[in-house]
């Protein structure tokens, strides 16, 4: 780990489960995984249970699509936390309606107030094109918003691009690098 609290950035698909993984393992602590998406067709069936048979049974998984913020208060000083992912949480609000600037002040204050040790992952969206529908514009925003949010609150960021991890904010753990 780098320190308590780590984000993980990178592309869709580009490794960022992988490496945050192995950050959790690496600190040698109570493992728990809190997974945001919910299951709305086959193939995000077929990714979530990807990742369940991925991790062993050392691992708690706590399926949350909303209240990350409740779970990550209730984490223990003898855990380390891996929050994957904060986009498919924000997603989860943004459909919702709910009030963005509110859910993430609450979601950052839980981050702040946990004695646990925290990985959160979350899509990098601002490399590409801009989209052509206002819905995925107003994500691509808000995404954008929670990202710098995040990154100004973590003691560590990482980058992940085609599996490799690259050091942000502070230095990549031993192990990493």
């Amino acid at each position: 780990m780098c320190k308590k609290f780590t984000l993980v950035l990178g592309g869709a698909s580009s490794g960022k489960s992988d490496i945050s993984e192995k950050l959790c393992i690496y600190s040698n602590l109570n493992l728990t995984y809190l997974a945001s998406a919910e299951v709305y067709d086959e193939e995000m069936r077929t990714k979530v249970e990807q990742h369940r048979t991925k991790r062993d049974a050392n691992w708690r998984t706590i399926e949350e699509p909303l209240r990350a913020d409740a779970v990550i208060r209730a984490a223990q000083a003898d855990e380390v936390l891996l929050f994957d992912c904060a986009s498919l949480w924000l997603t989860n609000h943004l459909l919702a309606d709910h009030a963005l600037d509110e859910e993430t002040d609450q979601l950052i204050a839980a981050i702040q107030a946990t004695p646990a040790e925290i990985v959160v992952v979350s899509n990098e969206v601002g490399l590409g094109i801009v989209p052509d529908n206002a819905l995925a514009r107003r994500f691509r925003i808000a995404q954008g918003q929670l990202n710098r949010r995040l990154a100004s609150e973590a003691d560590c960021v990482i980058g992940v691009m085609a599996g490799l991890p690259f050091a942000l904010k502070g230095a990549l753990p031993e192990g990493l690098a």
